[in-house]
């Protein structure tokens, strides 16, 4: 990409226990691209050192004490600097070199929301069988009840404008695991088809230990489908980041104190 995209983009990853491979994702994520880069991991309380790994890389470090993935983005939306929230995880399973050319298309083609389809495109032993058939049950369960068109319901990797929170509709309620396919849901009802879509992307090994769980995740994520569907879901938190959330932007994050 010859000429920097003039917008300014936050990069968000959501970490706890990450430090074999969060300095590699961070290294991944190409530079001089955009007006502004931000770099930021939202940090669930990790005890090993991802969290100095990613200030030693530049990253901005978030620490959100509450528990849950879609806890830790719920904050991290709110306080991301960035006109355009880019997501992934911290594990090397998502392609960080197509980010600039997704930005891109967002703004080219003036859509609001991308997510990316990992199925099409797995690697060979990026997803175990066991794994590969949850999300199929999950994604067709989620376009069976929403009629949506999403192929992968439970990709992590999006691309946004932060603008579309402005809209409260457009926020997700869930403090864990589900807030990835509430997401798409939200996405595609609010926004709009057109404007909210799907482009697949290669996806990778992880490395590092996984710390989903498998069957529970997969229970909760198939429970909150139904309940989403129905209007029984519950905001169980306030939208936002707390206000004594440590952020190295502060200086008050522990490891900037050695």
């Amino acid at each position: 990409m010859s000429d920097k995209l003039p917008v300014s983009v936050t990069v968000m990853l959501p970490t706890w226990n990450e430090e074999k491979a969060v300095g590699l994702t961070i290294d991944d994520i190409p530079r001089d691209w955009c007006d502004e880069l931000e770099i930021m991991i939202v940090d669930g309380n990790s005890t090993d050192k991802t969290r100095e790994i990613a200030l030693a890389k530049g990253a901005r470090v978030h620490i959100e004490p509450r528990k849950g993935y879609g806890r830790a983005y719920r904050s991290g939306f709110d306080v991301a600097k960035g006109d355009i929230i880019v997501t992934m995880d911290a594990d090397c399973t998502y392609p960080a070199e197509v980010v600039p050319d997704l930005v891109k298309k967002l703004l080219d083609e003036d859509l609001q929301f991308i997510t990316c389809d990992r199925l099409t495109k797995a690697e060979d032993g990026s997803m175990s069988g066991l794994h590969g058939f949850g999300n199929w049950v999950l994604s067709f369960t989620a376009r069976m009840l929403f009629w949506y068109g999403v192929k992968d319901s439970q990709s992590g990797m999006w691309v946004f404008r932060k603008s579309i929170f402005d809209n409260p509709k457009m926020r997700p309620t869930n403090d864990g695991m589900p807030l990835s396919q509430e997401m798409k849901i939200l996405a595609r009802k609010v926004i709009g088809k057109q404007k909210a879509i799907e482009v697949s992307v290669p996806y990778r090994t992880r490395v590092g230990e996984a710390v989903i769980h498998t069957w529970g995740d997969g229970w909760k994520n198939l429970r909150f489908l139904y309940f989403k569907r129905v209007g029984l879901h519950r905001t169980r938190s306030p939208w936002g980041a707390l206000s004594d959330n440590p952020d190295s932007l502060n200086g008050d994050i522990p490891e900037q104190q050695k």
